[in-house]
């Protein structure tokens, strides 16, 4: 396979590059990669060296992202690249994301075949950090658009604003992790800022991408009464009705903490129901209501046990009961 050379990156001297697809700026030497794992420096030109190298390839419920209003009770392919661009203590896929893992490669058009098989509805970019695959994701999101399928991506939207706004137009929906609303919590934990997250979600939702949240919920790190109720307030003054979906950390990768004690998660979820139209809490079975409700007669519209789900309520977008426009892809 020839080799793909990467995009948004300057040449140094003495053969160092500069790269500049995300706010990390990693400043490569000859024969190094960036943080990411996936950006090389070959002879003073960044190549994209895992281009289409994917340490995985299922077919998911949408709903595994998670998404809860785009095209629920569907099934997507599902890939993501061997890296990420933050360095996160308590990494859920650490062993993917922070470690050399085997990867196999599929092409674009190959990808885009395979896509469109077994019922899938398109690709979700997901697992590690998929907007690092950035050339690939590019490329690839492009023919799956031409051939009417959908592109999803998982994100830590960790991603500089030019290249966002080049990819976006060609993804149907996104779920973000934004995994604080307190600067030093990026900075401490992840190795981040804040703001670069937050903007990137703008641009996203600017852009008219379907956009869901998710927020991992880490005991004495971001789960205090002020945390969850800073971070619910942000997601309410851009809109109520983006879906916040709160997750059970479990001790994984550099934290060995306890898993979320399920109060905390229970707290947090009452917490969202004040501000918030849809709320649902994943990694636990039992708390939250995982169902989707109209919001104006309150009929169920979106049935869900596990990733058993039935769209009961639904007709087309709007509620069969009565007609009122529900916030659900279909």
């Amino acid at each position: 396979m020839e080799k793909t050379e990467a995009r948004y990156y300057e040449r140094l001297e003495n053969e160092f590059v500069k790269c500049h697809l995300c706010p990390v700026g990693c400043r490569i030497a000859p024969g190094k990669s960036g943080i990411c794992m996936i950006r090389s420096n070959d002879g003073g030109t960044l190549y994209a060296a895992e281009y289409g190298r994917t340490v995985a390839l299922n077919l998911d419920p949408i709903e595994k992202k998670p998404l809860y209003h785009y095209k629920p009770g569907s099934v997507i392919l599902s890939i993501g690249p061997n890296g990420c661009n933050l360095d996160c203590i308590f990494c859920q896929n650490w062993s993917i994301s922070q470690a050399k893992s085997a990867v196999r490669y599929i092409s674009p058009e190959n990808l885009t075949k395979v896509a469109g098989m077994n019922r899938s509805i398109g690709v979700a970019y997901t697992y590690t950090e998929p907007l690092i695959w950035y050339e690939y994701l590019l490329d690839s999101a492009r023919l799956l658009k031409d051939a009417g399928l959908s592109v999803v991506v998982v994100s830590n939207a960790y991603l500089n604003e030019a290249p966002a706004r080049e990819l976006f137009p060609y993804v149907n929906a996104a779920n973000f992790d934004l995994k604080s609303i307190r600067p030093e919590f990026y900075r401490q934990a992840c190795k981040g800022k804040l703001e670069d997250v937050l903007r990137t979600i703008a641009i996203a939702r600017e852009i008219g991408v379907h956009v869901e949240l998710t927020n991992l919920i880490i005991p004495d790190m971001n789960d205090s009464d002020d945390d969850i109720g800073e971070l619910v307030n942000w997601v309410a003054a851009i809109d109520p009705k983006i879906p916040l979906h709160f997750s059970r950390y479990f001790p994984h990768y550099k934290l060995d903490k306890p898993a979320t004690p399920e109060e905390r998660l229970e707290y947090a979820y009452q917490t969202a129901k004040q501000r918030l139209k849809y709320v649902y809490v994943g990694n636990i079975v039992g708390l939250g209501d995982q169902h989707t409700s109209c919001l104006n007669c309150n009929a169920v519209l979106v049935k869900r046990n596990g990733y058993d789900v039935d769209n009961i309520g639904l007709n087309g977008d709007k509620c069969a009961r009565c007609g009122f426009v529900s916030d659900i892809v279909v």
